[in-house]
């Protein structure tokens, strides 16, 4: 009998050390790294054959390569066709994750009921029983009777049943709880997570079925498991939001047939999950009273402009170290941006705690916010409220200079569409042609767009 080999994998970052250390030297965090089984150089050769799909390994050129368009078929939903990018493509692999009750098996179960309707596709529940999908099917409505059930947590099992089935989609609900024989580890582990999610890319790969894995998420908000599960997957999806929040947002974090960080938006329902069609109305629903430290920023997600609230509380602290807080934003960027308001625009604001809040839960990754940020901070400073019909985007660099940022036109037309009649922007995005009905201010540093107001 061969002898089993073993590494210590750190599940935050996926560096392997040869022994177990209580703290990872890469990413300097403690008791992640768990001890994982390796196979035999013989099953790693047989395992990897063929793991890209290919009948036959061949050299060949790249003009001798097939440029065909990947034919692609719609999940039923355009919000989840769109972080897809443009759909599902057969036979290939995606991961689905969020926090518990965000809406991933909702979601899942909405879209293969109705592709059900049209195509053979598999179902496959690990956590819970069939009882419970089908209660939770009745509740919301759905036609049930052509989509295919099978509660089961075996993978080869799974994979065999599937051979007699010959699925489309297969749903795999969740890969922590699924297992390989072969692998010693309890179900979830590390080893475990690895090899049944390359077991079932392969799979999707050789077969020709698109495999949509479900999984759990950390509690500081990423996919749990190893991060070498998010390499051998083509797609990785996030489904955000709170439980008490009415929206849901489907971020793409990587998307091999499409464009990575595109965003869906749906709507938490009584009867399931309903696409947003213009987000930009649903997070500009702003208060009556407007009040100081407020304005709405134009940011870009994926392929389209998005209008959103930002808003911005000054207050003086009673602390000796005043308390900075983002939310929907990254707090390292908010210090940065208050030391270039100090140096470059006068307003010190070392005594003061700074809040701020992107409405609607959306999370902003650009840094084309950090005008309008800026701006609503000096507004709740100030106590004087900003136009309610300006719009603000650019981003802010280190000498105070304001630099331009992707699809400036495209931004203000979509804030022209929404009834804005006033933009601070970078002078780089100023058009050349005016826009009808808009007043378009280009800027040129901080202490420009302070005087504009």
């Amino acid at each position: 009998m061969a002898k089993v080999k073993t590494a210590y994998v750190c599940n935050d970052c996926g560096a392997d050390f040869a022994r177990w250390l209580g703290q990872c030297p890469e990413c300097k965090a403690w008791n992640t790294i768990t001890e994982i089984r390796l196979g035999t150089a013989k099953s790693a050769v047989v395992e990897r054959r063929g793991y890209a799909g290919a009948t036959q390994a061949k050299v060949q050129t790249l003009n001798e390569v097939n440029l065909e368009e990947l034919p692609r078929f719609s999940s039923s939903f355009a919000e989840f066709d769109r972080v897809l990018g443009g759909g599902i493509v057969p036979g290939s692999a995606i991961l689905i994750g969020g926090s518990p009750g965000a809406g991933k098996s909702t979601l899942l179960l909405q879209t293969m009921c109705r592709l059900a309707e049209s195509m053979n596709v598999l179902y496959v529940t690990g956590e819970e029983s069939l009882q419970q999908v089908a209660l939770r099917a009745q509740r919301l409505n759905l036609p049930t009777n052509k989509l295919r059930m099978l509660a089961e947590t075996s993978v080869e099992t799974i994979c065999n049943l599937a051979d007699r089935e010959h699925p489309k989609v297969m749903v795999i609900d969740s890969i922590q709880v699924m297992h390989l024989a072969d692998i010693q580890s309890a179900p979830g582990s590390v080893s475990q997570v690895r090899e049944c999610a390359a077991f079932l890319t392969r799979y999707a790969k050789q077969n020709g079925v698109a495999i949509v894995m479900v999984g759990h998420v950390t509690k500081d908000g990423s996919l749990a498991g190893p991060k070498v599960l998010e390499h051998c997957i083509d797609c990785s999806i996030l489904l955000e939001g709170d439980t008490d929040s009415r929206f849901r947002t489907l971020r793409g974090h990587k998307n091999r047939f499409g464009p990575a960080n595109e965003l869906g938006v749906f709507a938490m329902t009584g009867q399931g999950l309903k696409e947003v069609t213009n987000p930009s109305a649903i997070f500009l629903q702003r208060a009556e009273k407007h009040g100081s430290g407020s304005v709405v920023m134009v940011i870009w997600e994926g392929t389209r402009p998005l209008l959103v609230e930002l808003q911005a509380l000054v207050d003086a602290s009673q602390l000796a170290n005043p308390r900075r807080v983002a939310v929907g934003m990254e707090t390292t960027r908010l210090a940065m941006l208050l030391a270039v308001l100090h140096r470059h625009g006068g307003l010190h604001m070392s005594d003061q705690d700074v809040f701020v809040n992107v409405v609607g839960g959306v999370r902003v990754m650009e840094t084309g916010a950090d005008l309008a940020l800026l701006l609503a901070i000096v507004s709740s400073f100030r106590e004087q409220a900003l136009p309610r019909e300006l719009i603000v985007f650019g981003e802010v660099g280190l000498s105070g200079e304001i630099r331009p940022v992707q699809n400036g036109q495209a931004r203000l037309h979509e804030a022209a569409k929404h009834g804005f009649t006033r933009a601070i922007v970078p002078i780089a995005n100023k058009p050349k042609e005016t826009i009808d009905g808009m007043q378009i201010i280009g800027v040129k540093s901080l202490q420009e767009a302070l005087d504009a107001l």
